[in-house]
């Protein structure tokens, strides 16, 4: 059985932008669950990997693309 792949320095980078986006919004994170539905204070607690659809559909909800949002 294949194990995840896991790039701690990735996934750190990633939840750093992502709670700078929700901030800089003024949005708490029980805000965006209810909004998403996705449950971000995990995902900003580092529990997994988030997935590639899961951060379009964050950037989506923030209005900002893949490229702004790197």
């Amino acid at each position: 059985m294949r194990r995840e792949r896991y790039n701690e320095t990735a996934v750190q980078n990633v939840i750093r932008r992502l709670k700078e986006v929700r901030n800089s919004r003024g949005l708490s994170q029980d805000d965006v669950y209810i909004d998403t539905d996705i449950n971000i204070a995990r995902i900003e607690a580092g529990q997994g990997n988030v997935s590639i659809s899961t951060l379009a559909d964050l950037c989506n909800y923030y209005r900002i693309s893949f490229e702004d949002f790197f």
